[in-house]
């Protein structure tokens, strides 16, 4: 009888920023579990990112259908830091200056 591998790497790496990506790129799982949830399939993902085969992508996608609450917390979480962030530029002072800057500009460019 042969015998099968019954346990099998998850192509998932948590970077020191606390975002995962897809193991060896700069995709992040959000990304494809984002096109996923839209009704994509793995070869319509691949399409749009195409240093990914698709082992990882497959890969990703099942990993999210094993963990669905646990992902799904984590891009809640990754939604609320962005907001935050977002947020936080979009109410600094430096960005009122660049902001009120690039109005001049695009005023005197209509004229």
């Amino acid at each position: 009888m042969i015998e099968l591998e019954t346990s099998q790497t998850v192509p998932l790496t948590a970077g020191q920023d606390a975002v995962i990506r897809i193991t060896g790129s700069r995709v992040t799982l959000d990304s494809i579990v984002g096109q996923f949830k839209r009704g994509a399939t793995a070869e319509e993902i691949q399409h749009d990112f195409p240093s990914l085969s698709l082992r990882e992508i497959y890969g990703a996608i099942s990993y999210y259908l094993e963990h669905t609450d646990r992902v799904e917390e984590y891009l809640r979480a990754q939604a609320q830091s962005a907001a935050q962030v977002r947020n936080q530029i979009e109410n600094g002072r430096d960005t009122l200056e660049v902001r009120e800057r690039l109005r001049l500009l695009r005023s005197r460019q209509a004229k």
